[in-house]
């Protein structure tokens, strides 16, 4: 497994943004909605940072998966696991559906397919 630099610290720098918009930040906009968006784009450059090879699609397959995340949500997911006490668990895997939230969730992944298509050509 070769590390991509760039792409880990990106993936370091999201991680720190994201982690202090969560502790930070409570406005409407940029919690609810840049670091949902956000989310997808720290999941892309971490695996892009691990994984050699251009995973096809890979904005494509965030999208699906976040989007399986949230609507665990839907139905209380967390409480089937007994989880929501567990304060890791609950950031993880969320404790509240929101249908925005899987609108910012296709908006990262625009960003990220724009980016694949003009930006990083690499193959």
């Amino acid at each position: 497994m070769k590390i991509n630099r760039r792409y880990i610290l990106s993936f370091i720098i999201l991680f720190i943004i994201e982690t202090l918009i969560a502790l930070y930040v409570h406005d409407g906009i940029i919690r609810p909605y840049i670091g949902d968006i956000l989310v997808v784009v720290l999941m892309y450059t971490f695996i892009r940072g691990i994984v050699k090879k251009r995973i096809r699609f890979l904005p494509v397959y965030l999208f699906l998966f976040a989007s399986a995340v949230e609507i665990m949500q839907y139905f209380r997911f967390i409480d089937l696991l007994h989880l929501r006490s567990n304060r890791v668990a609950s950031v993880i895997l969320g404790t509240s559906f929101d249908i925005k939230d899987i609108l910012c969730y296709l908006a990262g992944s625009i960003i990220l397919i724009m980016w694949e298509q003009f930006v990083d050509r690499e193959i």
